[in-house]
């Protein structure tokens, strides 16, 4: 499923927590993680130590992550390493798909809660521009870091973006014999009082049924036996969180882009949000408008 993983470092509590998220799924995957710290351009890191010229922060990069690499050897898992400068997030993406990784994984929240470089925009920017499906982790008090995944929640609204999104889920729920939850949800703060807003409503309806309908029979064919289905009514991110709470979620697996490429469901700002506040794991993919 996974053979090179990239995970962006910082060192801070959020990040060396997800580092051993990375490590149980790359002893599943048999799979390399590398670890990536970003010497951020966009800051003044140059100084002067003993009449000599030095970059504080790939100093910093360089002890950064022989710290993650002597926790990988504890942990049994093949790495390697690299300190990089540029700006965090475009950096990040590029890397990724320059070394044909095809997972990314980070937290959304680092150092005393602003991390250096996984502050909420950082991470929101790799979410919205990365090719390579990113798996993020809210390091909060609730959050849930549980490995195997048990039950995988996949949002769908029967859209392209969701449709490639619901393909990597599957994918990762059948390696892991885990039930997949299909849920789908009408928004219904979208409408009116009128004749013309019951019709839409009924047809969004109707949509998302057909949305979830195709994401299990999908699922068939990727051998995954133990499937849920839901169509809830509410607003996405809502819909989303009130779900993975009522029913043990382990994980999310969802698109960045829905229906029309705008805002129906898994657009990108819902996906952002819901990368924010989910207490587990999110793994977010890129699909087409």
């Amino acid at each position: 499923m996974y053979e090179d993983i990239l995970l962006p470092f910082d060192g801070s509590d959020g990040a060396a927590a997800v580092l051993h998220h990375a490590a149980e799924i790359a002893h599943w995957a048999d799979a390399t993680i590398h670890v990536l710290f970003v010497a951020d351009t966009t800051r003044d890191s140059v100084t002067v130590v003993e009449t000599q010229v030095v970059d504080a922060l790939v100093q910093e990069g360089e002890d950064t992550v022989e710290e993650a690499e002597k926790t990988l050897r504890t942990l049994d898992v093949t790495y390697d390493s690299d300190v990089v400068q540029g700006n965090p997030a475009p950096t990040i993406v590029e890397y990724a798909e320059r070394y044909d990784h095809d997972l990314i994984v980070m937290p959304t929240q680092g150092r005393t809660g602003v991390s250096r470089y996984f502050v909420g925009s950082v991470s929101e920017k790799v979410v919205r521009l990365s090719s390579v499906p990113v798996l993020t982790a809210r390091m909060q008090p609730d959050e849930q870091l549980t490995f195997p995944y048990e039950n995988v929640l996949v949002p769908t609204d029967g859209s392209a973006g969701a449709t490639t999104a619901a393909e990597h889920g599957l994918s990762l729920a059948a390696a892991l014999d885990a039930t997949v939850h299909g849920l789908s949800i009408v928004d219904d703060s979208v409408l009116g009082l009128d004749v013309r807003s019951t019709t839409s409503g009924r047809e969004n309806e109707r949509a998302a049924t057909d949305a979830v309908d195709d994401l299990l029979s999908e699922a068939e064919t990727h051998g995954v036996t133990n499937t849920v289905r839901h169509v809830e009514h509410g607003t996405p991110v809502e819909g989303i969180l009130d779900y993975v709470e009522s029913n043990d979620i382990h994980a999310i697996v969802m698109g960045t882009t829905g229906r029309r490429g705008t805002d129906r469901i898994l657009l990108g700002s819902v996906a952002e949000q819901t990368v924010r506040a989910a207490p587990v794991p999110v793994i977010t993919v890129r699909g087409t408008k």
